[in-house]
């Protein structure tokens, strides 16, 4: 899961990407509306996590132009402003949930993982990845025939994006965004070395390569899945 985090406070910025990234989500910061927006234009994100307080403006003046753009992904509004009007006002300019600070870390993840889950259309986060398969977004654990598999941070980054996406192709760049960020000095071929690692872990059936275009999630995984 890639998200953007609307922020100017760099201290509880930084605090809520470290919390997040152990429940297996990358996440790229924005201190001000004016970053936001540019992050928004530069790339896809799965959601956004906003606060409302910004040194260039309202948030809820940025939410209401994403919204009126038809900017459709997930906005979980996160803010001092904790009056029943703020969080009116704030889902009637198109938020999707809204928690006040102080917060939970793990809430704020499940909150996430539910907005997501929504969006994607799945009814749980358990997914079958084929007979034998199975993996569970809210827990980031993956099982092999009953077992639990261990994988690395950033295999299973990219096997969660991949389900999220709910089986639409994902370019090697979106994959990459997902994974690592903005992150520098990453090597071009890592995307593919962790899809040869979670084919050899899973199954070469979880991911399927369409060539020139990225990868998916194999034909016979989802919520279909047998």
């Amino acid at each position: 899961m890639h998200l953007l985090i609307v922020e100017d406070n760099p201290l509880v910025a930084s605090g809520i990407r470290t919390g997040l990234l152990l429940h297996g989500m990358q996440a790229d910061i924005a201190p001000t509306a004016a970053s936001a927006q540019a992050h928004m234009d530069a790339r896809a994100y799965d959601a956004c996590v906003l606060d409302l307080g910004l040194p260039d403006g309202d948030g809820m003046a940025l939410l209401r132009r994403w919204r009126a753009a038809g900017l459709a992904l997930p906005v979980l509004i996160l803010t001092a402003r904790g009056t029943l009007q703020d969080k009116i006002a704030g889902f009637e300019q198109g938020t999707d949930d809204y928690l006040t600070k102080p917060f939970d870390l793990p809430e704020l993840a499940l909150r996430l993982q539910a907005l997501v889950r929504r969006a994607s259309g799945r009814a749980s986060d358990r997914v079958p990845l084929g007979p034998d398969c199975e993996i569970d977004l809210a827990a980031a654990a993956v099982y092999l025939r009953g077992e639990p598999v261990e994988l690395p941070r950033r295999e299973w980054a990219l096997l969660a994006a991949l389900v999220q996406a709910g089986g639409r192709v994902l370019s090697t760049a979106q994959l990459h965004d997902s994974l690592y960020g903005l992150e520098g000095d990453v090597g071009s071929n890592t995307v593919n070395v962790h899809v040869h690692h979670l084919r050899r872990k899973l199954g070469a059936e979880v991911i399927d390569t369409v060539r020139g275009q990225g990868f998916r999630l194999g034909a016979h995984c989802g919520p279909t899945a047998p």
